[in-house]
């Protein structure tokens, strides 16, 4: 019998933000059209959120793509507290929950984030996964959101662009065999206008 040693010495850990660019199928799923795997995901999770995030309710979620690697999705749900933070990956306003939201950031050269809850929030800028300074407070609309808006890296991404053919998308994912009950997800292309 051979003996095999493991250790601790043999694991390499990841930032975000390495895992991210190394494997990004692992986290958009694998196949062509990248960016707009990335803005679908991001949508999905939004319509789909983790459960610690968005009690039971009924989604609304907007997508609007600006540029041929830049969107911003804003959704119905925020953190709990509107006048102290919840600090996440790096020191950003994503938290674990929002994990695809950050896995996009990873992406993308520049990002911003509101969120906000009865009238007060923050927001915050973000160079990758990377914040340009702490949270800043946000005068915000009533009722609760989360807007972030991506710029994605054209380093990583090429020539490649978020497709034109909306109809096409799948913002449920291809884990989602239940039916996707209710909701609004609604998608603006301003590329065109």
């Amino acid at each position: 019998m051979t003996d095999h040693h493991y250790s601790a010495a043999d694991l390499t850990v990841l930032s975000m933000t390495d895992a991210v660019r190394r494997r990004p199928g692992m986290f958009f799923a694998p196949g062509p059209d990248l960016a707009t795997r990335v803005l679908c995901t991001v949508i999905g999770h939004a319509f789909h959120p983790a459960a610690t995030v968005a009690a039971a309710h009924t989604p609304r979620v907007v997508a609007d793509i600006t540029a041929g690697l830049a969107f911003s999705v804003t959704d119905d749900q925020a953190a709990a507290d509107p006048d102290r933070p919840r600090l996440g990956y790096d020191g950003t306003l994503l938290t674990p929950e929002r994990w695809s939201y950050a896995a996009a950031v990873a992406v993308s050269t520049h990002t911003s984030v509101e969120t906000w809850r009865d009238g007060r929030g923050f927001r915050q800028s973000l160079t990758g996964l990377h914040p340009l300074k702490p949270p800043e407070p946000l005068t915000a609309p009533a009722g609760a959101g989360t807007r972030v808006a991506y710029v994605l890296d054209p380093a990583f991404f090429g020539p490649a662009a978020i497709t034109a053919d909306l109809a096409a998308l799948d913002v449920h994912g291809p884990r989602r065999t239940a039916p996707s009950g209710p909701g609004e997800v609604l998608i603006r292309d301003h590329r065109h206008l």
